[in-house]
C-alpha cells in the first residue's frame, strides 16, 4: 500500500509539472520547426505586436488629414475610391496620398500603397521602419502585406471594411484568402516546382544575398 501511494505522488509530481499547449501554438509552432528543416535551420524572426498606447491629439491631426485626402479622391477629384493614406515618421509627414486606381488604370493605387511608396522613395529605402500609418479605411489585405513589409510599426484607421462592403471586396476579398486553395475565387495551380527551386537554391547560394 505504500509503494502504491509513493507511486501515486511520484505522478502527481509528474503531471503536475507539465504545461499544457494550445493546439494553435503547437501547430503554429509545429509548422516553424519544418520550415527551419527545410531552409537548413533558418528561421525569419517572428515579429511580436508591441504595446500600442492610445490616440493622441496629434494622432487625430493626422487622422483628419487622411481624410481630407479620402474626400478629395473620391468625391472632389474623382482619382479613385474614397481612400486617404498618410506615413509619419519621427513627427514628419514622409509620404500622403489618395486613392488613384481610376486615374492610373492600376488596381495597386490604393491610397496606403502610394503613400508607403512615397514614403520609401523619400528615405531611399524599401522600408520606413517605426514609422506610424494613418489611413482612411481599414487596410485591404494589399495594403496590410505592404505595410508589413514596408516595416510600419503601427496602423490607424477610420472606416471599417464592413462600413463600405457594399461598395468595395476587401472584407471579401480576406474572407476569400482564408478558404482551402482550392475553393478561393482564383485558381491557384501548381507548375513547374523544380525549376523554380533550382532559382531559390542558386540564390540562397549567393555569399552576398540580401533580405528584405
Amino acid at each position: 500500500m505504500s509503494e502504491t501511494k509513493n507511486i501515486l505522488s511520484s505522478l502527481d509530481k509528474l503531471f503536475s509539472s507539465v504545461v499544457m499547449t494550445p493546439r494553435r501554438e503547437f501547430l503554429a509552432r509545429g509548422a516553424t520547426l519544418m520550415a527551419a528543416a527545410g531552409t537548413g535551420g533558418v528561421v525569419a524572426k517572428e515579429r511580436k505586436a508591441p504595446v500600442q498606447a492610445p490616440a493622441t491629439d496629434k494622432d487625430r491631426e493626422y487622422m483628419a488629414q487622411a481624410i481630407k485626402l479620402m474626400r478629395q479622391a473620391g468625391v472632389v477629384d474623382r482619382t479613385g475610391g474614397p481612400f486617404g493614406a498618410i506615413v509619419v515618421k519621427d513627427g514628419e509627414i514622409i509620404g500622403a496620398a489618395g486613392n488613384s486606381v481610376l486615374r492610373d488604370n492600376d488596381p495597386t493605387g490604393h491610397a496606403e500603397m502610394n503613400a508607403i511608396r512615397a514614403a520609401c522613395k523619400k528615405l531611399g529605402s524599401p522600408h520606413v521602419a517605426g514609422a506610424t500609418l494613418y489611413s482612411s479605411c481599414e487596410p485591404c489585405p494589399m495594403c496590410y502585406s505592404t505595410a508589413y513589409w514596408a516595416r510600419v510599426g503601427k496602423i490607424f484607421y477610420g472606416a471599417e471594411w464592413k462600413d463600405y462592403k457594399d461598395l468595395f471586396d476587401d472584407q471579401a476579398i480576406d474572407q476569400d484568402m482564408k478558404k482551402p486553395m482550392a475553393q478561393r475565387s482564383i485558381g491557384l495551380v501548381e507548375l513547374m516546382r523544380p525549376e523554380a527551386d533550382a532559382v531559390w537554391q542558386e540564390y540562397r547560394a549567393l555569399p552576398d544575398k540580401q533580405r528584405y
